[in-house]
């Protein structure tokens, strides 16, 4: 199974890296990424940034819990510092960070692309992608996890990718998201259909999952509700759509099965647990406007949809559920992450053990520390770990 991009879930940590660790992650981050950038350039490291196996073996390798979400933050952070001062000489560039660090990515890229001479519209794209990954991970993968951390790497050449992290308070968990784009997909990259590459994580939700490729039917419901209705006949739609969940609403408690519900022919228990019946999408004034927004400028396909100032995850929940409750256009309650980090299992559970990824992964590691200008006894010490 060869994963380039995707999503992992871990335990959510509480308190604060020490700083004789931090520094020692930095320290042994420059050596690692100096290798890199000299023995397979800039475009390969943002690539293998991109892996959630090889970002977590690489965590590992630096010390790091490779179970805790803190590794994500930390890693990250320690990478940022690392080659602080010598970006333009190592040809990668690093932006955001955790909390309102990650705020500053737009005006971070745009310094770093006026640093290098970088065209305006590459300048621009590479803004757009940091804004609409987090938008996706955060409005059209509803998963119950809240984003606070956005790093977004990036080549002189266009080449980048995203690790981003979420919490969910509730479970006491976080989860990454990551995400490349490889010349293939630069600029055309598709942002709401199937973004994620290579989907792994340990914890299942019910999320409501809008860029699924089964998704698709709902997407293109969504452009229609927008593009063809004037907000008046939106809002009507919104009404029915309240009366029927508030019908589910009353069924779920008096354990009843009305036979009479005519809007789509669904059964009530898909619907009981599911946070998005439990809102009242009429008395937002501010999801109210939105849609009148969307009305009057009648986006023409569903990424413009999501990219229109305003928009959030209560947005597309209210597009969605009138989608599927009124016209049938059932979106995806899948959740996107699959597995957790291990290549598999002795057991055939999830799938038998990798052997091909798995020993490529650790050699590939292996050679770079084998070339890092390190005390051979910390040198060994890493070796050890990365056997373990």
């Amino acid at each position: 199974m060869s994963i380039s991009r995707g999503i992992a879930t871990f335990t959510l940590d509480n308190g604060k890296c020490p700083r004789w660790l931090f520094d020692r992650m930095v320290r042994l981050g420059r050596e690692m990424i100096e290798i890199i950038a000299v023995e397979i350039g800039p475009d390969e490291f943002i690539k293998r940034i991109a892996d959630p196996v090889w970002f977590q073996s690489l965590g590992t390798v630096l010390a790091f819990d490779w179970n805790a979400s803190g590794l994500t933050t930390v890693l990250t952070a320690a990478l940022k510092e690392a080659i602080r001062g010598e970006e333009r000489n190592l040809g990668i560039f690093i932006c955001g960070g955790k909390g309102k660090t990650s705020l500053k990515t737009p005006e971070q890229i745009k310094f770093w692309s006026e640093k290098e001479n970088l065209s305006l519209a590459l300048s621009d794209n590479l803004v757009y992608s940091s804004k609409m990954s987090a938008k996706v991970d955060s409005a059209l993968v509803q998963d119950g996890y809240q984003l606070y951390h956005h790093t977004f790497f990036f080549s002189r050449t266009g080449s980048w990718a995203v690790v981003q992290q979420g919490m969910n308070e509730q479970n006491g968990t976080a989860r990454r998201y990551h995400w490349f784009s490889d010349e293939k997909t630069r600029p055309d990259f598709n942002f709401v259909c199937e973004p994620h590459y290579g989907i792994i994580s340990d914890i299942k939700t019910l999320p409501l999952n809008l860029v699924a490729q089964k998704s698709e039917p709902t997407r293109d419901c969504g452009v229609d509700l927008v593009g063809k209705n004037s907000f008046n006949e939106l809002m009507k739609d919104v009404f029915l759509l309240e009366k029927y969940a508030s019908r589910l609403n009353q069924m779920a408690r008096l354990k009843v099965d009305d036979r009479q519900l005519t809007l789509l022919n669904l059964e009530p228990v898909e619907y009981k647990y599911h946070p998005v019946i439990k809102e009242n999408f009429r008395a937002s004034r501010y999801l109210q406007n939105i849609l009148w927004k969307l009305c009057d400028e009648k986006p023409e396909e569903y990424e413009k949809i999501l990219a229109t100032q305003g928009v959030g995850a209560k947005t597309m929940r209210a597009l969605a559920l009138i989608a599927e409750v009124i016209y049938g256009a059932k979106p995806s309650y899948e959740d996107p992450a699959r597995y957790g980090f291990a290549l598999g299992g002795k057991d055939g559970t999830p799938y038998f053990v990798d052997r091909p990824t798995y020993d490529a992964t650790i050699e590939l590691l292996r050679r770079y520390v084998n070339k890092m200008k390190i005390d051979i006894s910390e040198k060994n010490k890493i070796l050890s770990r990365l056997k373990n």
